[in-house]
């Protein structure tokens, strides 16, 4: 019997082709497209434009205030779980805002192409900073709706790697080709070009499967929950109350002083203008401080006083004990509550490895054009080849090779192996900063400089590609697992919440950093800043391992969706 039960188990091939033939990979691409294209149209492409349009660099540091849609996204994430759009609830519940959002993008962009940044700049930038908004919601719901729809063909881990994929696929659209196709027709007519291709997406995304989950079950059973909160063995309401005030408070002020430096970058003189990486770096940590930690601990007390039965209620309340307070704590703290309930202590771990697992990648990024152009004197168009077209394309081959790893391997070793080459791949650039010759020998050996060579090119160009292409295609396998288990920690239930949140710690990590990698680059040089980001990605890797050991102590299935909260989980 258990031969014919090994017999009968489907090939990972199968598997994987099973899940390529399911109409939500196609949406998945599709979203995911979607979610890198404004990107890297607002946050990278734009300056072009503004450059040419003899903007001048002042005024162009204002547009890098964008930015911080896409890094504090998480404080407005609750509105995408919990808030219904008048007109729009029938899509769905993440169809709902996902469509809508990129309609709006779409007519932002058209009408963009319609403005000359130098004499309109003021609704220029407005645009823009709408845009981005607009583009940092679309990503909350793009990421809730993937780990709703996930199921047993189209797994988490398929639509995972799928949306990085399109991601990908789509900074290389906006990115490069948009420079490309700017130089032929215009940046008016390419940002137009742009706009109708998401307006597009929006319509077909009208089609997608969604959720489901504002039907009339749904909606009972969230009515179902806020009755749970008045029952007997839940915390009391005052107690509640309080807690959510001090929650509520914290995000508020955080969500101020954003809002101040805002305002003070878009209506002061240029010599006035806060200076952006100084508000990130100063104000960065404590919003983090406000708006993660010290909820997450005041969740964490909630979760042990309820386990303990102290400031709990005694018996059931007839009535509702607040309808604005019990639907305020749903959206803000339960999402929390929940998150460090279930986990407990091993939060710790888990959030060790959100803060170091991508960190290298996400520091070196703003000084790798630096390092290339500058430390290593290749030209634009060479990094261009490099960095963009050829790396792009390692990224994506990487990305396909970890999403075939999950199906046969499994997550947590598929997130091991990535972590390992990730940091290992910090040394090829190690050798680059000292004259690359280990570099020089393998292009040598696969007989990449003689083709280089052969085009026309510079032959030291293949050390490069050799390089970049190695880092990028250990990224991909990284990136594929690393998405995948950072959606399968979070609750279906709170998922816009709950991934907004360990996102957003990612991204912003990564931003407070490069202030002190910046002043060792200058201090001891590229070299020793690339062993270093080998050490960290190393240790990122032990923590792994623990992680890995946590799931298997618990029973748990590394290649298993996160449940339902308070659910157990599902076996494969």
């Amino acid at each position: 019997m258990a031969e014919e039960a090994v017999a009968k188990k489907p090939s990972s091939w199968r598997i994987l082709g099973r899940a390529l033939n399911n109409r939500k990979t196609g949406f998945m691409l599709l979203f995911g497209f979607a979610s890198g294209l404004p990107f890297a149209l607002f946050l990278g492409t734009l300056y072009a434009w503004l450059t040419e349009a003899e903007v001048d660099l002042e005024t162009m540091g204002v547009f890098s205030l964008i930015g911080l849609a896409y890094a504090f996204q998480f404080l407005w994430s609750p509105l995408i779980d919990k808030v219904d759009i008048p007109g729009f609830r029938k899509l769905g519940k993440r169809k709902q805002w996902i469509v809508p959002a990129q309609l709006i993008l779409g007519a932002i962009l058209v009408t963009m192409s319609l403005l000359d940044p130098r004499s309109a700049l003021g609704m220029f930038s407005l645009l823009a900073g709408i845009g981005a908004f607009a583009s940092a919601t679309q990503d909350i719901a793009i990421n809730a709706w993937r780990i709703d729809v996930a199921d047993e063909e189209a797994t988490l881990d398929i639509l995972s790697t799928i949306y990085q994929m399109g991601y990908r696929l789509s900074s290389l659209v906006g990115g490069a080709l948009g420079l490309v196709i700017a130089a032929r027709i215009g940046w008016p007519q390419t940002y137009a070009l742009m706009g109708v291709i998401l307006l597009a997406i929006g319509f077909v995304g009208l089609w997608a499967p969604d959720s489901g989950m504002r039907t009339a079950a749904e909606q009972d059973a969230y009515d179902e929950t806020l009755a749970e909160l008045n029952r007997a063995g839940e915390i009391a309401p005052g107690v509640r109350a309080k807690a959510l005030a001090v929650v509520a408070a914290l995000w508020a002020g955080a969500i101020g002083v954003v809002l101040v430096f805002m305002v003070q970058s878009l209506t002061s003189a240029p010599e006035d203008r806060p200076n952006p990486t100084d508000f990130t770096l100063n104000f960065g940590p404590w919003i983090i401080v406000a708006t993660v930690v010290l909820p997450a601990l005041v969740a964490g007390w909630l979760a042990g006083q309820k386990r303990k039965g102290v400031n709990v209620l005694a018996e059931d309340l007839d009535g509702r004990s607040g309808f604005v307070v019990d639907h305020l704590y749903r959206a803000l703290l339960l999402p929390l509550v929940e998150f460090v309930g279930r986990l407990g202590w091993s939060l710790v771990l888990i959030m060790a490895v959100v803060l170091t697992y991508r960190i290298c990648d996400a520091i070196w990024g703003t000084f790798a054009y630096p390092f290339y152009l500058g430390e290593l004197q290749y030209t634009n168009d060479q990094v261009a080849f490099a960095s963009k077209f050829f790396g792009v394309g390692a990224i994506v081959l990487g990305l396909a090779l970890g999403g075939w790893m999950l199906t046969v391997i499994g997550r947590m070793a598929t997130l091991l192996i990535g972590g390992i080459l990730a940091a290992l791949t910090n040394l090829l650039y190690a050798d680059m900063a000292v004259g690359g010759l280990r570099m020089e020998a393998v292009s040598n050996a696969i007989g990449l400089t003689n083709l280089v060579a052969g085009a026309g090119a510079d032959p030291k160009l293949a050390k490069l590609m050799v390089t970049i292409g190695g880092e990028n295609l250990a990224i991909g396998i990284a990136g594929a697992a690393y998405i995948a288990w950072l959606s399968s920690i979070v609750s279906k239930q709170y998922a816009a919440v709950q991934y907004a949140l360990l996102s957003s710690l990612t991204l912003l990590i990564g931003t407070i950093g490069r202030g002190a990698l910046g002043e060792m680059i200058e201090d001891r040089g590229f070299y020793d800043v690339f062993i270093l980001t080998t050490w960290i990605g190393l240790g990122a890797v032990v923590l792994v391992v623990l992680e890995w050991w946590r799931q298997k102590r618990m029973g748990r299935d590394a290649g298993v969706v996160a449940p339902e909260a308070g659910q157990p989980v599902p076996a494969e």
